[in-house]
């Protein structure tokens, strides 16, 4: 006889958290490939790059202006001798700065032999083979040094980075055409639910389109998976027991819908038929307090609630770390933004609450208010948020002007 899951593994939002955090922390991706460089953007490194020479390889300097010695602007203005000009990768016929010399020398150029310093162009004026300079400058001062962002052999990008314009720009500063990166993880999706049809049937008066496998495919792929949609399962036994089997041929297998607790929510019991081991059944959260989070032979699963907000809430409270491990990155810890409350909210206690929210304002003049939704499924208040407003479980009152945690989506 099929022994079911304990109801009662449902864990503060925090502690689900760390949970999943813990085991991602174990987790490490096993295949890689070559890429071009821009063809790698959103991959994650599976290779350390290191600087194939010094950065920058000569001393350069950060402002339009004259190359100097410091030494020679004790005493304001003086008039010093022009003796050349120098641009960004002239090397010829660079001059050697003397007592009493300056070069005209342009942004990101070599500062030339003696010099130790550049005066911005603004304190400046140029008198035919003369300049006469108004304010002093300390020796270093606009002169990045040879080898000051990094030495020859330093290392530069650790493997585990993502992929993106930065990396990029530090890979082709080095000659890197190609990049080694990990492969995508795949990741089975697998609406249940026998009210479900595909997106391009009719519905009938009480069934919905299928719109969380889509929802989830989008976000698996936004965060560098390669999602792969499965059938929609009824709720029958052999089938979601074909299917379930079918999605544990991918890296990560989940499940939207038929984990709550009634009649025809098969989910959890096919799962233990395949030896799943359950860390929890339930996150208190809302919405989407049914999550569940396990393992069956070496692959891990989720078990999403079936309502759309819920689903997409859940996927980037708890799926995002075990998908970021398997892509190979470094788990990263859930960091909120703050802004301040637009209009007061009210909730009930004991629940951490991700309310879909619309950020406003610019600058530092940003807020915050609750978009106006009917539940859980309602789709069109979430594609009408930009971010999710946390609420503490202690808190029942939230009043206009106070911070307020922020999740951005």
């Amino acid at each position: 006889m099929t022994t079911l899951p304990p109801l009662n593994r449902v864990l503060t939002f925090e502690d689900a958290r760390h949970l999943v955090e813990q085991h991602a922390s174990g987790l490490r991706p096993t295949h890689a490939e070559s890429m071009c460089l821009l063809d790698s953007a959103g991959r994650i490194l599976a290779e350390p790059i290191f600087a194939d020479r010094d950065f920058p390889p000569f001393r350069r300097a950060t402002r339009d202006g004259y190359a100097v010695r410091a030494a020679d602007l004790g005493s304001l203005p003086v008039t010093l001798n022009v003796v050349g000009e120098i641009k960004a990768g002239a090397s010829a016929n660079s001059p050697t700065i003397a007592n009493g010399q300056a070069a005209a020398i342009m942004t990101g150029a070599a500062a030339p032999i003696g010099s130790d310093a550049v005066v911005m162009v603004e304190y400046t004026a140029a008198k035919g083979s003369e300049v006469e300079i108004t304010r002093g400058v300390f020796a270093g001062e606009n002169i990045v040094p040879s080898g000051a962002e990094a030495k020859c052999g330093d290392q530069l990008l650790t493997a585990g980075t993502r992929v993106d314009h930065r990396a990029i720009a530090v890979a082709a500063s080095i000659g890197k055409s190609q990049l080694h990166v990990y492969k995508k993880p795949r990741v089975a999706i697998l609406a249940t639910g026998d009210e479900i049809v595909q997106i391009d049937s009719a519905p009938g008066p009480f069934e919905i389109r299928n719109s969380n496998s889509y929802s989830l495919a989008a976000q698996v792929a936004a965060v560098g998976g390669d999602p792969v949609v499965l059938s929609v399962a009824p709720d029958e036994t052999n089938r979601l027991r074909e299917l379930i089997a079918e999605g544990f041929k991918a890296d990560l297998l989940l499940l939207s819908g038929g984990v709550s607790m009634g009649k025809y929510d098969l989910v959890e019991q096919v799962l233990t038929e395949f030896g799943a081991e359950f860390f929890f059944t339930g996150a208190q959260i809302q919405p989407g307090r049914p999550i569940v989070f396990g393992k069956s032979k070496n692959k891990y699963f989720f078990g999403l609630p079936g309502n759309p907000i819920s689903t997409m809430v859940t996927f980037e409270l708890f799926v995002r770390p075990i998908l970021d491990a398997l892509a190979g990155l470094a788990p990263q810890k859930l960091m909120f933004m703050h802004a301040k409350l637009k209009a007061e909210i009210k909730a009930k206690t004991g629940l951490t609450r991700f309310l879909p929210a619309i950020l406003s304002g610019e600058f530092d003049q940003t807020e915050v208010e609750i978009v106006q939704w009917q539940g859980s499924g309602d789709i069109a208040a979430a594609a009408r948020a930009n971010c999710y407003v946390v609420i503490p479980p202690d808190r029942d009152r939230i009043a206009a002007g106070e911070w307020i945690a922020v999740l951005k989506c």
